[in-house]
């Protein structure tokens, strides 16, 4: 069953269109990586997506009900969404951060349930955190802030997870793990829809792409089908080339 449909949905910032008619479905159990150049529209398109940002045209609906109609408290337990460049302004610590997560769950008094205490710890660990539980926020690298706003976004184990470029920053082990973190919400029901630069993580761990070029989809469908060298070429008006797994495999220039 569909999660999430955009349907023909254009937002325009004064004479500029910066999103002009989408028509996208992100569903249940996939991991849609979405890319493009710089000023694409990819970042606004997952603000509608969210719920965060409405469009001046067209329709977005969870599961068949329109997103507007949904209590914002549902939607917030229903939808994670983590933006580019997250940050917490207060020191509080790593811990109390990621419990935030879970804010629209937790009863109007008293502290964390149980339960919830255990999930905490277990999505610290999942994030390679435990041992920075008690360190104020406000003291981390830009790496792991960008790790600890990933666990905040997933503790809460939404059906709908919404991120723009979560690997910024990251060193490439903490990249690989928030890929496979990713990929096993995919893998766990959750429709995941995540904005990458890095092109050979989106080929990698992606059912299926979106490519957006001056606000449009230029491409959608699976994985295999958009991330050719053809379609990248045109995207990113530069000579790609996808060359198959195996030695040498991967995303790379031609030229280069």
């Amino acid at each position: 069953m569909s999660a999430l449909i955009l349907n023909h949905v254009s937002v325009v910032r004064g004479s500029r269109r910066v999103l002009d008619g989408i028509d996208v479905t992100f569903e249940r159990g996939r991991l849609a990586a979405v890319i493009g150049p710089n000023g694409a529209g990819k970042s606004t398109l997952l603000s509608v997506a969210a719920g965060l940002l409405t469009p001046n045209a067209g329709s977005i609906s969870l599961d068949a009900v329109p997103l507007a109609a949904i209590d914002r408290r549902i939607l917030a337990r229903r939808r994670a969404y983590l933006p580019q460049r997250a940050g917490v302004e207060w020191p509080i610590s790593v811990e109390r951060v990621v419990a935030l997560g879970l804010a629209p769950s937790l009863p109007a008094f008293g502290g964390l349930p149980p339960t919830l205490q255990t999930r905490v710890a277990d999505t610290l660990a999942q994030f390679d955190l435990t041992d920075l539980a008690t360190r104020p926020a406000t003291e981390l690298s830009g790496g792991e802030l960008a790790r600890v706003m990933m666990a905040r976004a997933t503790v809460g184990t939404p059906e709908v997870l919404i991120v723009d470029e979560p690997t910024a920053g990251l060193d490439p082990r903490h990249v690989i793990e928030v890929g496979r973190r990713l990929r096993a919400l995919a893998d766990g029901g959750c429709a995941v829809i995540v904005a990458l630069h890095d092109l050979d993580l989106a080929r990698r761990i992606a059912d299926d792409v979106v490519a957006m070029k001056g606000g449009r989809v230029l491409a959608a469908g699976p994985t295999q089908t958009v991330v050719t060298s053809e379609i990248l070429s045109a995207l990113y008006d530069a000579p790609i080339e996808v060359v198959a797994d195996g030695e040498g495999g991967g995303i790379r220039y031609r030229g280069w």
